[in-house]
């Protein structure tokens, strides 16, 4: 990874932290320079595409979006609603068809559309029919925007965004899934809610399958720079590992706590693909938990699996994977999310 303006070697002719702390991601596309306006393609305009889309419009991230969807009407009205509030809102184009052809030359490819799980309906069914309609929207979107960064935020969006991948045929650091970066969001929240802290101070991450099988890297928590259960040993403070396994199984159910309230989620998801999106666009150099190519990570082996580790993201994607601290009862767990995932992915036929 190349650097500017800093240097990222410690005291004269010192160590390179650059290659200590991120693994690079690789067989990647060098960055593509770009002086050109930013254009945000966002597929399936439900409560979660649109929640994303108005947290991008709002937050001038896009010069332009647009939006695609099967269902004509909705999609027009989706269109209209949006710019009609053009003169409270940042200046951005807004554009929607069925046809892929208007998302041509997009700099990021957001994919919401997914298919609803029926009553009884196994989940890998569920899978096989998201798979099926995978096949009529990333082949068309890889054509539109060959140089596009995908992101894929439908679910199980572990094994959509291995699938994305597949189909696309983009390097690896082109396609990345939302995966953990919300769930790691709630994990900051619950931890600074117990703290009475802001949630900005707290550094957590869930890493691992975007469900029941993730992982809380509690040896890695820090909250204003204090690593937490380090500190409260050499403080002797006694802590239950029964409270810290509520907390993180709080977190694994908190999306299903929402739907059962509201009927979905939307705007946490929001916020959060925005701000995956302004990382990307701007170039940030942020560390993001993400669905990422896994193999090679962490002794995680055993074929091409997609699952959240915490990746430096920037203009060309993924640019790299953190090297986190992780405990041996950590990485066991986070290599058996793995297995749940290949599992999975083995009986799609890919």
């Amino acid at each position: 990874m190349s650097n500017n303006g800093s240097s990222s070697r410690l005291g004269p002719g010192g160590l390179d932290l650059t290659n200590t702390f991120f693994k690079p991601i690789q067989n990647s596309d060098p960055p593509i320079p770009s002086n050109r306006c930013t254009k945000v393609s966002v597929i399936g305009v439900g409560n979660v595409g649109m929640a994303i889309a108005q947290t991008i419009l709002t937050q001038d991230i896009a010069d332009e979006i647009a939006l695609v969807d099967a269902k004509p009407d909705k999609l027009r009205g989706e269109m209209l609603d949006l710019q009609h509030a053009a003169a409270f809102l940042p200046r951005t184009r807004i554009t929607a068809s069925v046809d892929y052809e208007v998302t041509a030359g997009s700099d990021l490819c957001i994919v919401t559309a997914g298919a609803r799980q029926n009553p009884g309906e196994s989940r890998l069914n569920l899978l096989q029919r998201n798979v099926a309609l995978f096949r009529h929207i990333i082949p068309p979107l890889a054509k539109s925007s060959p140089d596009a960064i995908l992101l894929i935020v439908s679910n199980p969006v572990d094994v959509l965004t291995y699938v994305a991948w597949k189909l696309s045929g983009f390097p690896v650091n082109r396609v990345l899934g939302s995966g953990t970066n919300l769930d790691s969001s709630r994990f900051r929240f619950l931890i600074a809610d117990h703290l009475d802290v802001n949630a900005q101070d707290v550094q957590a991450f869930i890493v691992g399958e975007h469900g029941d099988s993730s992982v809380a890297l509690w040896s890695s928590i820090s909250v204003g720079g204090i690593p937490v259960l380090s500190f409260l040993e050499k403080q002797q403070i006694a802590y239950e590992k029964q409270t810290l396994e509520d907390i993180h199984q709080t977190v694994v159910g908190s999306a299903y706590e929402v739907i059962a309230l509201k009927g979905y989620t939307s705007w946490a998801i929001g916020y959060s693909v925005a701000n995956l999106a302004y990382t990307i666009l701007r170039d940030q150099r942020k560390i993001h938990p993400v669905t990422v190519l896994a193999r090679g990570f962490y002794g995680v082996d055993g074929g091409d699996v997609f699952l959240s580790l915490p990746a430096l993201l920037g203009r060309n994607g993924v640019v790299a994977v953190t090297n986190v601290h992780m405990t041996d009862e950590e990485s066991e767990k986070l290599q058996k999310s793995a297995k749940t995932i290949l599992e999975m992915q083995s009986q799609l036929g890919l």
